[in-house]
């Protein structure tokens, strides 16, 4: 067996176990102008867990994301 075809063949097993968890994780779709946000969960700089439903229909909500921010150097 040639060495390319070796690695080839090591490639294509190293990927089998990443397609098996691609299979099985939720296809997210887009949200579009106009679309209510869907409901989701996550950490505030605090450590409480913050989710968009906790506010419906008591507040305007601006969600504005900052890269690398918050996070340990």
């Amino acid at each position: 067996m040639t060495n390319r075809r070796r690695l080839k063949t090591v490639i294509s097993i190293s990927l089998l176990p990443l397609l098996a968890v691609l299979a099985f994780v939720p296809v997210v779709q887009a949200v579009e102008v106009g679309d209510k946000a869907p409901d989701f969960t996550l950490p505030s700089t605090r450590g409480d867990k913050v989710s968009l439903g906790q506010f419906l229909g008591k507040k305007n909500i601006v969600l504005e994301f900052y890269v690398l921010d918050f996070t340990p150097t």
